[in-house]
C-alpha cells in the first residue's frame, strides 16, 4: 500500500514540479553563467540537486566532509550507479566543480545547453587526443577551488556492481597536478537502477574519503605512465569498493 501510494505520489506531484525546476534551473543557469559561470554554474544546480531528494523524499547521508580542504581543486572520482548520482553530486558534494561529460550531453534539451552555457568540459570519447585537448582548455577554470567531476567507470553499473575504472580521471590528475577525491556513492542504484522506470525509496549515503596527491615517481616512457595510472585507478576503486562492501 505504502509502494503504491509513493508510486502516485512521485508520478503526480514530485515529478511534474521537478520537471518544472528542472527547466527554471536551466534557464537561470544559461543567462547567469553568460555574466559568471562559477556562480551561476553551480548554485542552481546545487539547489536543483537538493530539491530532488527533498521532494521524492529521499534520505540522504554525507560521510567525511572533513576530507575536503577549502579552496583546493581536485579530480572527483566517484562510482556511478544511476542518473540519480548528478543530483547527489551537484546537491551534496560541497565543492564547485566542472562536470566531465560525453559531447552527446550537450543536445539534451535545457539541461545540456545549461551545461554548455556552465563552462562544463565536453569531451569525445571516442579520442583521446581530442579528450586532451578540451581538459587543458578548460584547465584555467580548474583553480581557486573549482573542482572537475568524472565517472571513471565511463557509465551507470547495470547490475550494482561496479566496474573496471578507465584512465580519463587520472590522467586528468597528472596533467593538472590536482590530488583526485574518491567518492563513493550507495544507495542510488536502489533509488533508479538504468533499468527501472520508477523512483524506489531507499536511503543514500555518500561518502569523502581522503585525497590522493598526484604522482611524482612516474618514468617519461608512455608504458610507465600508462602503468601508474592503472595503478592509482586501481587503488581508488579498491577504496570505493570497501566501502561499498561494508555498507551502512
Amino acid at each position: 500500500m505504502i509502494k503504491a501510494l509513493y508510486l502516485v505520489y512521485q508520478i503526480f506531484i514530485a515529478l511534474p514540479i521537478m520537471l518544472a525546476v528542472t527547466i527554471l534551473v536551466a534557464l537561470l543557469t544559461m543567462i547567469g553563467s553568460i555574466f559568471n559561470d562559477r556562480f551561476w554554474g553551480y548554485w542552481p544546480g546545487m539547489i536543483w540537486g537538493r530539491l530532488f531528494y527533498i521532494i521524492f523524499l529521499i534520505p540522504i547521508h554525507v560521510h567525511g566532509r572533513e576530507n575536503i580542504k577549502k579552496g583546493q581543486s581536485y579530480v572527483i572520482a566517484a562510482n556511478h550507479q544511476s542518473y540519480w548520482d548528478a543530483f547527489l553530486m551537484y546537491g551534496f558534494i560541497g565543492v564547485k566543480f566542472k562536470w566531465v561529460m560525453k559531447k552527446e550531453l550537450g543536445k539534451i534539451p535545457f539541461v545540456g545547453w545549461a551545461c554548455y552555457m556552465a563552462g562544463h568540459i565536453f569531451i569525445e570519447r571516442s579520442s583521446r587526443v581530442k579528450s586532451m585537448e578540451s581538459i587543458r582548455k578548460a584547465e584555467s577554470k580548474l583553480k581557486d577551488g573549482m573542482s572537475v567531476v568524472i565517472f571513471p567507470e565511463g557509465t551507470r553499473t547495470s547490475d550494482g556492481k561496479m566496474a573496471r575504472f578507465k584512465r580519463g580521471a587520472f590522467m586528468i590528475s597528472q596533467e593538472l597536478s590536482l590530488p583526485i577525491l574518491p567518492v563513493t556513492i550507495d544507495g542510488n542504484y536502489d533509488v533508479m537502477s538504468r533499468h527501472a522506470w520508477h523512483v524506489t525509496w531507499h536511503p543514500v549515503h555518500m561518502t569523502i574519503h581522503e585525497p590522493i596527491m598526484p604522482r611524482t615517481d612516474i618514468g617519461s616512457t608512455e608504458q610507465e605512465q600508462a602503468q601508474a595510472m592503472n595503478e592509482t585507478a586501481l587503488q581508488v576503486s579498491e577504496i570505493i569498493q570497501k566501502t561499498l562492501d561494508k555498507g551502512y
